[in-house]
């Protein structure tokens, strides 16, 4: 029987150097080649052209030597991309845009906008709207043709129906003519918008270079235009490449639309309605683009004394006396929603029993036909502004000042005292309900948040994450005063979210020094659980707290609704929708992509100690993940 045994390395050198004999050249020296060492070694040695084209899908140069190209298309589009201050540019490398991407790192030396590696384009998307957020101007993502856009398109799908900006760029191989079989075929599309154009904003496939140029800079300002929204450029693979041949080619000026605020006989109208209400509500849902947004949102509450209801994001300080729906038995008779999504629904309930309902909202300025993100039509609407609300309130509090008697002041005051004394009673039965399971294990979440919140009250925190599967328990139990301390969910429901947007959200506060705090759904992470190491890999500081309730248990009380409703058992309901045997270790998870991992904590006692860890990891500037196991919610 023949016996193997190991080549050794003095055997395997005489072999190769046996084989290679016969090819004796010297390769071509590109101009642009960097002279200095990686930091780290790449593993191997460089496939030859054959090999590399199979593994590409690319045919390789006539004689295997690569042709010097100077001056290259894609140097402008980088020009083009520096004009419009994109800080960052999230992706997952793809060979569509290899053009692009060579240039962003060495002719803009990787920097406005800095490449940030993702190993899911959902991620990079991802993390591009929860920056937004934050932000208040869209960062870059950059996918790789059709097998790139398709993993992004959920997550465009939550941006859009969420009305945030994003700029995305997807490279393709346009050109028949010079495209390569096999792969490249696979990942190219003779109209690539098409794939995600029911949910993105506005998309073009500019040809040259100067197209390009007026693309690029006409989709930002699309996307900055309310009501907001997700944008798209196709790169030509052939215009990245090639020389760029057009002299003098200039980069077009950026300027942004000013927002479109309401008509001013409407506007005072819709004042009218609220200075003569009984019970005014204001309901606001997507109205705060800026810091000065809160403020203007305050000073119309207190003008009118009505209570403001936001559960979407940070629209209105939490513990201000008007906050919320103006207490138990509030029938409101004037219901003013302020970029709302389901405006519908709340004019048909207020219509039933008499009540008028006012809206001012951008999303009739722009919506498409396949995807129902617009909701059902508002047939029961009393005033309808087609404008967006931040920039009508001005007016608006301007008019309700002047339309406002004396003696209308007095009952505004004694109406807003009563909303006042509601508004406490909710804030003490929040704090006894808080109490509740306190010594349970697994942990409750109420616990939870109950004992973050002494570590973080001093801190200038953010929370990055989404409250609605953890009852909202930061809402009920924090101070919320500011508009980056909570950003929302995922605009569509899209799962997958919550994680990557934290990251992306997380990036944005870096510079400003805040605490980062994302309160994470284990099913959520699950979907794309390699953002932690984009997040340990660029150093983005950001505290992770798991949500560990095994299992994805919305699907589970719904599952358990069904057969109730069936009277059948629920004893199989777990089938399909728990995350047990075996149970997932996410400290250990963390601890893999390169952050610091404590858990997994079960007995609530071991929470502040673990929890005052992991904050100190953060302000150190780097991500850290608790591993917390909890209940159901």
């Amino acid at each position: 029987m023949r016996k193997f045994r190991s080549v050794g390395r003095r055997g395997f050198l005489k072999g190769a150097a046996a084989g290679a004999a016969a090819i004796v050249s010297t390769p071509p020296v590109l101009r642009g080649q960097q002279t200095e060492q990686p930091a780290r070694p790449n593993g191997g040695a460089r496939p030859n052209p054959t090999t590399l084209a199979a593994d590409t899908g690319s045919a390789p140069a006539e004689g295997g030597e690569a042709r010097v190209v100077e001056n290259p298309g894609s140097d402008y589009m980088v020009e083009v991309l520096k004009s419009l201050n994109l800080t960052y540019c999230a992706s997952n490398p793809g060979s569509t845009f290899d053009g692009l991407h060579e240039s962003l790192i060495n002719y803009g030396s990787n920097s406005n906008p800095e490449f940030l590696t993702c190993c899911h384009e959902e991620s990079s998307v991802a993390m591009a709207h929860g920056y937004a957020k934050i932000e208040g101007k869209p960062m870059m993502a950059l996918m790789h043709g059709t097998v790139g856009l398709q993993h992004a398109s959920m997550a465009i799908y939550n941006a859009y129906a969420d009305r945030v900006p994003i700029y995305m760029v997807v490279g393709n191989h346009a050109d028949a003519a010079v495209r390569g079989a096999g792969v490249q075929s696979y990942h190219s599309a003779n109209d690539m918008g098409a794939l995600v154009r029911d949910f993105t904003k506005w998309d073009d496939a500019p040809q040259s270079l100067g197209a390009f140029g007026e693309a690029a800079v006409r989709a930002y300002k699309v996307a900055m235009t309310p009501p907001m929204g997700p944008v798209l450029i196709v790169a030509s693979h052939e215009t990245q490449t090639n020389p760029n041949m057009q002299r003098n080619l200039r980069v077009p000026k950026l300027t942004l639309t000013a927002p479109p605020a309401g008509d001013s006989s409407a506007v005072a109208e819709a004042a009218q309605m609220l200075v003569n209400a009984e019970r005014p509500l204001i309901m606001s849902q997507r109205t705060v683009r800026t810091p000065n947004g809160m403020k203007l949102l305050v000073e119309l509450a207190e003008t009118l004394q009505a209570p403001v209801n936001s559960n979407e994001r940070m629209e209105f300080p939490n513990r201000h006396p008007l906050a919320g729906n103006g207490g138990a038995g509030y029938q409101p008779d004037v219901t003013l929603c302020l970029e709302v999504a389901d405006v519908a629904g709340t004019a048909r309930a207020n219509h039933a029993r008499g009540a008028k309902t006012i809206n001012i909202s951008s999303v009739d300025l722009f919506m498409k036909s396949n995807i129902q993100d617009f909701g059902h039509y508002g047939a029961d609407l009393d005033l309808d502004i087609g404008a967006d609300a931040e920039a009508t309130l001005p007016a608006l509090i301007e008019a309700c000042k002047k339309l406002t008697p004396a003696d209308r002041k007095r009952a505004m005051e004694d109406r807003g005292a009563k909303i006042a004394e509601a508004h406490r009673k909710q804030r003490i039965q929040a704090i006894e309900e808080g109490q509740q399971g306190w010594n349970a294990s697994p942990v409750s979440l109420n616990r939870l948040c109950a004992e973050l919140w002494p570590l973080i009250e001093k801190e200038d925190w953010s929370l990055v994450s989404w409250q609605g599967f953890i009852s909202g328990w930061p809402g009920r139990l924090w101070n919320f005063d500011k508009p980056y301390q909570y950003i929302g969910g995922q605009g569509a429901g899209g799962i997958g979210y919550n994680a990557p947007a934290s990251v992306g959200a997380a990036l944005a506060n870096k510079k400003y020094g805040r605490l980062s705090i994302n309160i994470q759904c284990d099913g959520d992470l699950n979907y794309a659980p390699g953002v932690l190491w984009t997040a340990a890999h660029h150093k983005i500081p950001l505290l992770t707290i798991m949500h560990n309730n095994r299992g994805y248990h919305a699907e589970v009380m719904i599952l358990e609704r069904r057969a109730s409703q069936r009277n059948r058992g629920q004893e199989r309901c777990h089938i399909g929708t728990k995350l047990w045997e075996p149970d997932i270790n996410y400290a250990k998870m963390a601890e893999a992509y390169g952050l610091y991992g404590q858990g997994p904590i079960t007995d609530p006692k071991d929470l502040p100690a673990a929890l005052a860890r992991g904050i100190e990891r953060v302000k150190k500037g780097e991500p850290a993940l608790i591993d917390v196991v909890t209940q159901p919610r």
